[in-house]
């Protein structure tokens, strides 16, 4: 079981997870991170790091957001490893918490 990045990172893109993480498992896109499923080694150390409250462990994801376990094992395939703390996307407060974001996801 892994954990996976859920909708409410959607442009945000937080990286606290990322500096906790000891397996480099994150992967970065335009507007969202992703966990490869294959990486992932279930330390549970991301999930209370993340502001946005999106990463969840595969068997404890909310209602309406199983798609992300999908969508996170096809983009950590097509997306580089982020190693390093950036900064969040300069509207992240501003999203974070908005429903229905999976249409603005960048791939």
């Amino acid at each position: 079981m892994a954990f996976v990045v859920t909708e409410n990172c959607i442009k945000c893109r937080f990286t606290d997870c990322v500096d906790v993480c000891p397996v480099d498992c994150f992967h970065e896109g335009p507007n969202f991170l992703v966990i490869d499923p294959d990486e992932c080694i279930d330390c549970t150390l991301c999930e209370p790091e993340c502001p946005a409250n999106a990463i969840y462990a595969e068997d404890e994801l909310p209602e309406g957001q199983e798609i992300f376990i999908s969508l996170n094992a096809e983009l950590a395939k097509q997306w580089p490893v982020i190693t390093e703390v950036k900064s969040p996307l300069p509207d992240a407060d501003e999203w974070n918490g908005k429903a229905d974001k999976l249409k603005l996801l960048e791939k």
